[in-house]
């Protein structure tokens, strides 16, 4: 079985594209491409599922239309419909100089001046000019950090944590 700390998010599944099973696929992270995937795994009923790729072509720069092995109707590909799609750490590009956003969830975010972890990276909202990690402090408590290039210091793919300068007084708001 496939867990979560395996996995990263790449995007959602949109509505169905034809009536052969296609589906409108959105993506914040293209490594699908870039590691020549032979599967995408989409979250079912809370369930991470590989499902093998029969083709896909891009639409745009954010979405592409994919059709999976044995989803050739509109009404199975209706299912899918709104699915989370990840894709497996360990196939992600070893040769990336970076991270993208999309791999960094789930890490640790580990104080700079203290290097005490200070919680687990749950989401990078890159809606704005103004990048913001979404920090699970204790379990229950989320805070917003600033995740501009001046306050990370390190990333440290093997040991999941992103050291970073965090702003004084952030944990008082």
């Amino acid at each position: 079985m496939i867990s979560q700390d395996e996995v990263f998010k790449i995007g959602r599944m949109g509505k169905t594209h034809g009536i052969k099973g296609e589906l409108v696929f959105s993506f914040d992270d293209d490594v699908f491409d870039r590691a020549d995937a032979d599967y995408l795994i989409l979250e079912v009923d809370g369930i991470l599922v590989p499902f093998f790729l029969e083709e896909y072509r891009f639409k745009s720069d954010d979405t592409a239309l994919v059709k999976f092995c044995d989803i050739d109707t509109q009404e199975q590909a209706k299912c899918l419909v709104g699915a989370s799609v990840y894709f497996e750490r360990r196939l992600a590009p070893a040769n990336d100089s970076m991270p993208t956003w999309s791999q960094i969830v789930g890490f640790q975010i580990a104080d700079a001046s203290s290097r005490q972890v200070v919680g687990r990276l749950l989401s990078v909202d890159t809606q704005t000019d103004n990048r913001l990690f979404e920090v699970e402090t204790d379990g229950k408590t989320t805070l917003l950090l600033p995740a501009s290039d001046e306050l990370i210091t390190d990333i440290s793919i093997e040991q999941k944590t992103i050291t970073m300068i965090i702003p004084d007084g952030i944990f008082d708001l």
